[in-house]
């Protein structure tokens, strides 16, 4: 019998961030990204699991591709 731990979550793609990891990786504050959430400004897609907040890495990366600005 193997003890090796597998990790939760086998595709990055849908690896999860909170709140202040997403924010860093937006770029943003978090609570620039809180009231984004709360205010509906900004249509980023996050999973709520009891009060905890989250965000999937593909979401983030499919919200900078939509707001991406070609020069």
């Amino acid at each position: 019998m193997s003890t090796e731990l597998k990790p939760a979550v086998a595709n990055a793609a849908n690896e999860r961030f909170t709140t202040v990891e997403a924010a860093a990786y937006l770029g943003i504050s978090p609570s620039t990204l809180n009231s984004w959430r709360c205010t509906k400004l900004r249509a980023i897609r996050f999973y709520k699991i009891g009060a905890r907040v989250f965000y999937r890495k593909s979401d983030l990366d499919s919200y900078i591709a939509a707001n991406s600005v070609e020069g």
